[in-house]
């Protein structure tokens, strides 16, 4: 596990952004079952946890995307976390929503967005990589190019990670299923035998305790 792993797993489950349940599992809105949730907007209440995040997205983008001219998050999580790391970098911000407006310019991407411009977009947390995938089509269809994805927390679920391969979208993520996994058992708010249940919900979520 990377360090950088270790420590935002340890923030998020301070403040309880990041919660395991696996003999009480949450409903998600799909509908699954789930032994753990994750609202990372809740970061953006803790001052410290937030600026460690954004500064830590911003080097992650200068690290791996040194061309980035603007910076785009998707509606509506990562809205905020996305305006403090493009302002840290002195880029444009645009935010692309999940369908377009129902009135005016029934705009999609909100902001000033030029055709041609490398955009890096910001996510708080990937899941099944629809929605987030669904604001790349958007930016692509506008014109622009996307570099590629960073986000913060990703549950690494099969069908996340081969979207985002079929979509040719580089991710990369501060935080992941593991890494929590791993800090949660260090600390003893897991056991070794929630472990089990917790990979074997992973492997395939849709269907795990289906009544």
């Amino acid at each position: 596990m990377k360090l950088i792993e270790k420590q935002v797993a340890e923030k998020l489950l301070k403040i309880k952004a990041v919660k395991l349940q696996p003999h009480n599992p949450f409903t998600w809105a799909s509908g699954w079952k789930s032994p753990i949730y994750c609202d990372n907007r809740k970061t953006l209440s803790y001052p410290q946890t937030r600026t460690f995040i954004m500064l830590q997205i911003a080097h992650t983008i200068q690290e791996n995307f040194p061309d980035v001219e603007v910076i785009a998050g998707v509606a509506t999580g990562a809205i905020a976390q996305g305006v403090l790391v493009a302002h840290l970098l002195g880029l444009p911000f645009i935010y692309i929503r999940p369908t377009p407006k129902d009135h005016g310019l029934e705009n999609m991407i909100e902001g000033d967005l030029k055709p041609k411009q490398k955009v890096v977009v910001i996510e708080d947390l990937i899941s099944t990589g629809g929605s987030s995938l669904k604001a790349v089509d958007a930016i692509r269809k506008d014109g622009s190019e996307v570099l590629g994805m960073v986000a913060i927390f990703s549950y690494g679920l099969p069908v996340a990670i081969e979207k985002f391969k079929t979509a040719k979208v580089k991710l990369i993520t501060l935080c992941n299923y593991d890494a929590v996994l791993a800090e949660s058992l260090s600390t003893n708010y897991i056991t070794e035998d929630d472990i089990e249940t917790l990979k074997e919900w992973r492997i395939n979520p849709s269907e795990w305790r289906k009544e």
